[in-house]
């Protein structure tokens, strides 16, 4: 199985806006080129709406410099689109900035990774970098709950209700994954490649919309208290996924 991998790009209200590349040569130009229409339809989209407007899709077509057919091809529907840019307006600054501050403070340790990566060993500094940034980046998602979650709810409900397509690719939730993986970049020299790829997978089911209405609708937590089960959670699986790496080696 291909295994999709995102990268971090963008400017502007759509900054961080994802790139799908895939680790399967033929076809990394396809998904490449996917990611690219994806994310200029949502970017157009981010602009209008940071500009005071209300888009059509016509509006949203001319401005992205794509036809109405292809935006219904990323985008069943109007609302799901809105939905989407909205998001990302409400959470992507901050979710930004909380990893690159993590980031920063836990640079200070790069020389210590060092030499425990020449050990053979996944290194302390390196665990613990990831494990920062991805603490920040779920901090900074509970956060902007209180303003994003209902838009959450909605974007997946249109997402569930919308039939599915024969497309093997993920349908939402771009934005995450590229959060996670740049997150979790400390690790990817660390790890080997299935486990990377399995640990940006589980930390995908306990942060995000889904694992926060859960943790309210099952659970009955308040904001801080689901904030620090995520957070335990991400934590839990890095630790798991580290012992793993060191008992292949």
């Amino acid at each position: 199985m291909t295994a999709l991998r995102y990268t971090h790009a963008g400017s502007g209200p759509s900054r961080g806006i994802e790139e799908l590349v895939t680790d399967t040569a033929p076809e990394a130009g396809r998904a490449r080129q996917r990611r690219r229409t994806r994310a200029a339809i949502v970017s157009a989209t981010a602009e209008l709406l940071a500009q005071g407007q209300t888009p059509g899709v016509n509006e949203i077509a001319e401005a992205a410099d794509v036809s109405r057919r292809t935006i219904y091809q990323y985008f069943p529907t109007l609302d799901q689109l809105l939905l989407d840019a909205t998001l990302g307006l409400l959470t992507q600054t901050d979710v930004d900035a909380a990893i690159e501050a993590a980031s920063r403070t836990a640079s200070k340790t790069s020389s210590a990774a060092a030499s425990a990566a020449a050990s053979g060993a996944p290194s302390r500094a390196a665990s613990g970098d990831a494990s920062a940034r991805v603490d920040a980046m779920i901090r900074a998602l509970g956060d902007a709950a209180t303003s994003s979650l209902p838009l959450g709810r909605s974007l997946i409900r249109l997402t569930v209700d919308t039939p599915p397509d024969d497309a093997p690719h993920p349908r939402r939730g771009y934005r995450r994954i590229a959060w996670i993986e740049r997150a979790l970049d400390p690790l990817r020299t660390e790890l080997d490649d299935d486990l990377f790829e399995r640990l940006v997978s589980g930390i995908a089911m306990v942060v995000g919309w889904e694992a926060l209405i859960v943790l309210q609708d099952l659970r009955g937590l308040d904001p801080d208290d689901r904030t620090e089960a995520s957070a335990w959670a991400a934590r839990s699986l890095i630790h798991s996924t580290l012992e793993e790496q060191q008992r292949r080696t």
